[in-house]
């Protein structure tokens, strides 16, 4: 099986911490140069610095903040002109907690700005790169929510929703130039939103921490938190020739909590 990615060039957004961070080290493990991309550049080089560079790879940072797509979509586009994206990983922050109907339009408006339109603005300008070398993967990181809405968590459902769909129309258009659109959903994960929502639940409820938690895992048939490398063992799987002939999926990386296939 070809996992190797060597020679490929991929960008991964919110590489500064968790599930990014993660993908970034797997993806590097695999052979391909690596850009980071996310707003704090000093914590961006840090993570530079742990990646993988037995194969040679040089690896970037882009520091740029996703609610602003036009200046992320320009930095992206002027680093693809000096070394064309094979892969490209969307991956951002989700919104915070809350129910649909007490979201404000501001809240609605930023996490469509984040999700979706900077996503939009980094394909637009990784694609000719990715035509013109016939190998392209996107692969956005969002949420098993675009199968089971997730109670508390409305604007999140919504917009996720919306990346989902926005990925399966591309994965029919792209199809044809050597490119595949996939989703990864992860589930309960070991990083700092699932710390925040975490500490909102338990706040809400006065429940101790441990026993939100506990319940939480209770929920998930293999009865624990997934680690961010493993999220990210199924990005680089994505990533790779070896997953060539899948387009358009929604694959969770969530321990069976889904109930729904």
């Amino acid at each position: 099986m070809d996992i190797s990615l060597a020679g490929k060039h991929a960008l991964v957004g919110g590489a500064s911490r968790g599930i990014g961070r993660a993908t970034a080290i797997e993806l590097a493990k695999n052979g391909a140069h690596v850009t980071l991309l996310s707003r704090n550049r000093e914590t961006l080089e840090e993570v530079r610095r742990q990646l993988d560079t037995s194969d040679g790879q040089q690896h970037l940072v882009i520091a740029a903040d996703s609610s602003d797509p036009k200046h992320t979509g320009e930095a992206v586009a002027a680093s693809a002109i000096q070394k064309p994206f094979q892969i490209v990983v969307n991956n951002t922050g989700g919104p915070p907690e809350g129910p649909a109907w007490s979201a404000g339009l501001d809240e609605y408006l930023l996490a469509f700005t984040q999700h979706l339109l900077c996503s939009q603005s980094i394909l637009q300008a990784v694609l000719p790169g990715m035509r013109a070398s016939g190998y392209g993967r996107v692969i956005n990181v969002i949420s098993t929510s675009v199968k089971q809405p997730i109670p508390n968590l409305g604007v999140s459902n919504t917009i996720r929703g919306a990346v989902a769909n926005w990925a399966k129309t591309l994965s029919g258009e792209l199809g044809a130039d050597g490119i595949t659109v996939n989703n990864v959903l992860p589930g309960f994960t070991q990083t700092d939103r699932l710390t925040d929502i975490i500490q909102t639940r338990s706040e809400s409820t006065s429940s101790p921490l441990e026993k939100v938690a506990e319940k939480m895992m209770a929920s998930v048939p293999l009865k624990r938190f997934a680690t961010p490398a493993e999220t990210a063992a199924a990005i680089a799987f994505l990533a790779s020739p070896a997953a060539g002939y899948i387009n358009g999926v929604n694959l969770p990386v969530d321990g069976g909590r889904t109930a729904s296939l």
